[in-house]
């Protein structure tokens, strides 16, 4: 296990490959460590981080951490302490909306953005979930068939008032409006059986900006990278590939992908 200490703090993080730098950041359920294959994908090519965010998996647990600001502070002071720069962010659920404010405020040191499973209407997130009990939560959100285990096996490490207050926050903050305004090259992918986030159409009523783009896999729930691993990992490899400054529409239209374009 690797560890720095980040504010006196204690924060588990794991690293793969060599380089450019790729950041990818866990959901409300699990920790790091279901993102393996992901990394793994991307390490013939790219250094592949995952760190656990405060409340979750191995990193510390402290009540006063837990707000997205300080997720958000928490991504700032690792890329620090790492000593990364220019970055490709990968984040799901709770990590695709910290990756989305990152960006917004840090969009010099972002050369692109994909967000996975994010709540463009965060509202009523907690009622949905049913529970703020990790373990509960998780049995009903993950499918263990499709490769889930590992993201169910770390639930029992998160603090539940850590999911709890990124919830209550997401009842106050639009954050289909911060996507909108994005200026970072960005590719929103969301699972239409996704039973914690409903799949918004954003690229057909115009709701997206030039340099974002939308995939929806028909076939998967929260975790399309494990639901549909092969198909994820296709589609991460190509968007790392994209040369910087182009928008995420120039992906190829594979018959494996359900699109939708602005």
């Amino acid at each position: 296990m690797s560890a720095i200490i980040i504010d006196e703090k204690m924060v588990h993080y794991e690293v793969l490959g060599r380089g450019k730098p790729i950041i990818f950041l866990h959901s409300w359920i699990g920790s790091w460590r279901y993102w393996i294959p992901a990394m793994q994908a991307a390490s013939q090519n790219y250094r592949a981080y995952a760190f656990d965010l405060w409340g979750f998996g191995e990193s510390a647990k402290e009540t006063v951490n837990y707000s997205l600001e300080e997720q958000t502070v928490l991504l700032d002071k690792f890329m620090n302490a790492m000593g990364i720069g220019k970055v490709a962010l990968v984040g799901h659920g709770l990590g695709a909306v910290v990756a989305l404010l990152f960006a917004s405020k840090h969009a010099y040191v972002v050369d692109r953005a994909m967000v996975v499973s994010i709540p463009t209407n965060g509202r009523g997130l907690a009622e949905k979930a049913g529970t703020l009990d990790p373990v509960e939560m998780a049995a009903r959100v993950v499918d263990t068939k499709s490769g889930g285990e590992a993201a169910r096996s770390e639930a029992n490490k998160t603090d539940p008032a850590a999911i709890a207050t990124s919830f209550d926050e997401l009842n106050y903050i639009n954050l289909s409006e911060i996507v909108k305004q994005t200026t970072t090259a960005s590719l929103l992918v969301h699972g239409l059986r996704d039973p914690l986030i409903e799949a918004p159409n954003l690229g057909d009523n115009g709701n997206l900006p030039g340099m974002a783009h939308q995939i929806v896999f028909d076939e998967s729930g929260h975790f399309p990278m494990l639901d549909q691993p092969n198909k994820f990992h296709r589609l991460m490899n190509d968007f790392l590939d994209l040369p910087s400054g182009q928008s995420m529409s120039q992906l190829q239209l594979k018959d494996e992908w359900r699109r939708r374009v602005r």
